[in-house]
């Protein structure tokens, strides 16, 4: 069983966010692993901890991410976790890639990875806390040629087929495919493991592969500003949070809040 698991490095949702040609400047030192996929490493994790004892010791966990240098960040926290391999693809050539150019760097870069074996699952989280598109999977998926099994609450795997429930706004649906498939997990899919000490330690010196889109095979024409398929027309910061308005009920509290709430257009 191989199973790739798709991070991203992103920026720290608790810093400011500031733009520059409708593009987020991305700070060295302030980015950080992604927190969504952080269920997705627990639910391929958890796949081969379900494992057999033989099959579990032929397992392997691969976390792949497309990223500057910084982006080894994000290995190594999936390192700390258990992975046991991490790969970086680099290149100027991805700077300004849309959803289409960041899914088929990344297939190609999992074809990559089956130049050395078949790649059972790819595992990714719901989505990415800078765009929020969650679109990606479903894209890597149609760049694979494999079913995708999205927005998974619970994941089951059984005689190589996958097999897991999700909810939508109507229906709880249970979906089945077979492998090689791409999955993606919400966030109540499970509770990311907390690191140990000895993987803590061992994920600093871990290797990360480093590699580029001649690397990968993949034309440098079909991503970045060049094989963009969207443009973002305007970004702007979120305006500031208003003052807090603290009101005292001396016996007409109802009132000031229906008034603060008639005031900003909350009802």
């Amino acid at each position: 069983m191989r199973i790739v698991v798709l991070v991203k490095y992103v920026p720290d949702i608790n810093a400011d966010r500031r733009f520059e040609d409708c593009r987020v400047v991305r700070s060295p030192g302030e980015g950080t692993l992604n927190e969504l996929d952080e269920n997705a490493l627990e639910a391929a994790l958890r796949i081969v901890d379900s494992l057999d004892d033989d099959a579990r010791a032929a397992a392997e966990v691969v976390a792949l991410t497309l990223a500057p240098e910084q982006g080894d960040l994000a290995l190594r926290k999936a390192y700390q976790m258990g992975v046991d391999r991490g790969v970086r693809v680099t290149d100027d050539a991805l700077a300004g890639s849309d959803y289409a150019g960041t899914a088929a760097a990344l297939a190609a870069a999992v074809r990559r990875l089956e130049a050395d074996g078949p790649v059972d699952l790819v595992v990714t989280g719901m989505a990415a806390l800078d765009g929020l598109g969650s679109v990606v999977p479903a894209l890597v998926a149609t760049e694979l040629g494999r079913p995708a099994l999205t927005f998974a609450k619970k994941v089951a795997l059984a005689d190589g087929v996958l097999e897991v429930v999700r909810e939508t706004d109507e229906a709880t649906e249970t979906l089945t495919a077979p492998l090689p498939a791409v999955l993606s997990v919400a966030d109540t899919a499970n509770t990311p493991r907390m690191p140990n000490f000895k993987l803590i330690m061992a994920a600093r010196t871990k290797t990360i592969e480093a590699w580029s889109l001649a690397d990968v095979g993949l034309d440098a024409g079909l991503v970045g500003d060049a094989g963009a398929r969207t443009a973002t027309t305007h970004a702007a910061p979120r305006p500031a949070k208003p003052e807090v308005e603290l009101v005292q009920d001396k016996g007409e509290g109802g009132k000031a809040l229906a008034e603060f709430l008639l005031r900003h257009d909350l009802v």
